[in-house]
């Protein structure tokens, strides 16, 4: 997929419509974005704590040996940065989309 060098988008530190350059950065997986993050565990355990529920038995089953869908993807989602050519900052896209190859022109 073809994608041109520069584009005009919202800025959100400007506060209005300016040119961007894109570029791409390799996509991290949630794991990597934050490997220190236990806040999943604690959440789950304090979710049950005031109703007497406990964790559902969440960490007391097996792990599911089979699942329907299983397989890599053949495609990565993209990560694309856009740079503000007016104040310099870079922010993110919303919503990545797949693609095998991404042509930045």
């Amino acid at each position: 997929m073809k994608i041109p060098k520069t584009t005009k988008r919202y800025c959100p530190y400007c506060k209005k419509h300016t040119e961007h350059t894109i570029t791409q950065a390799k996509r991290k997986t949630p794991g990597s974005a934050h490997p220190m993050s236990y806040g999943s565990k604690k959440r789950a355990k304090r979710r049950g704590k005031a109703r007497g529920l406990g964790n559902l038995g969440r960490y007391s089953k097996k792990a599911v040996s089979k699942f329907k869908m299983t397989g890599a993807k053949t495609t990565k989602k993209t990560d694309l940065r856009y740079k503000c050519k007016e104040c310099g900052k870079t922010h993110i896209q919303k919503k990545g989309f797949r693609a095998k190859r991404i042509e930045i022109k």
